[in-house]
């Protein structure tokens, strides 16, 4: 990374100065930004950068934090708890569910910080006309709208979603949903959104920090139940890097503190529907924020 970054609120006397650090991230959106926060924050504090973001699934840019290869990325305690280490069952508390994984990962070599509010999970979506007209909030309500209206509640969803135990099955069962299969259509994710705007489908299945949602104008449904898992994103490092550079930790904590599902929404949305650069994206806002000044 070339960015001409200087220490704003964070950085200040160039801690990680001599230091020459990895980042990495998966490919999509939201992963690119977060990267690319990260390394900038890195840059900031003196750090020389060396950009590995856009690994392509999850378990590539995983790998390469626990291997060494990288020293730091953004990751999700849900993908972590369920896809990496294993367990079938998510644990309905945010932080418990951030403890459980940083503490398993410890024999990994990888040390989770503090995590965001950003929670990147499932969530079922209305347009505003549909808001307007069945007036849901909550998950409960959807599944009491399918009772008392059973034709009011029609889903697109995707295939996926449609199919796994921490989809739709496992919503419907938690929440005594009754959906015919005629009710529900299955789609790529991208159309769900569009689809759901025009009200082709009551609900649409979304992730809770995507863009659209806020371009779109969309109402997501409250998750009451705590059915879904969290996948709050926290800053994840090999344990080597952290012992030689324990200033990370200080460095990266402000600006976690920071992301929550509004932040996420707005910057992803500038990539996904206004067309830019995430790097870009990224750098505007620390900059916004304060956290860094350019050079």
């Amino acid at each position: 990374m070339v960015d001409d970054v200087e220490p704003g609120t964070i950085g200040q006397g160039k801690p990680l100065g001599g230091a020459k650090l990895t980042v990495t991230s998966k490919e999509f959106t939201e992963q690119l930004i977060l990267g690319a926060i990260m390394g900038i924050a890195f840059e900031a504090a003196g750090a020389e950068v060396v950009d590995r973001t856009g690994i392509q699934g999850s378990v590539g840019s995983r790998e390469a934090v626990v291997k060494g290869e990288a020293d730091a990325g953004f990751e999700y305690t849900g993908t972590a708890w369920i896809t990496y280490q294993g367990n079938s069952r998510p644990i309905p508390d945010p932080h418990e569910q951030w403890l459980a994984v940083r503490d398993a990962d410890k024999k990994n070599g990888v040390t989770w910080l503090e995590p965001s509010e950003l929670n990147n999970t499932y969530a079922l979506a209305m347009n505003q006309a549909n808001y307007e007209r069945y007036h849901t909030r909550t998950l409960s309500e959807v599944a009491e709208l399918s009772k008392t209206d059973p034709g009011a509640v029609t889903l697109c969803v995707e295939g996926e979603f449609a199919n796994r135990a921490d989809g739709l099955p496992g919503m419907a069962k938690a929440y005594g949903m009754d959906i015919p299969a005629g009710n529900i259509t299955q789609m790529d994710s991208g159309i769900i959104y569009t689809q759901t705007a025009k009200g082709a489908c009551t609900y649409g299945e979304v992730f809770t920090t995507d863009g659209r949602i806020k371009s779109m104008n969309l109402v997501v449904m409250e998750d009451d139940k705590k059915f879904f898992p969290n996948y709050n994103a926290a800053p994840t490092v090999h344990s080597e890097t952290l012992k030689k550079w324990p200033e990370i930790a200080e460095v990266l904590a402000p600006v976690t503190e920071k992301l929550d599902n509004n932040v996420a929404q707005t910057l992803n949305a500038r990539v996904d529907v206004d067309g830019e650069d995430p790097h870009q994206v990224a750098l505007d806002w620390m900059v916004a924020e304060g956290f860094v000044k350019e050079g």
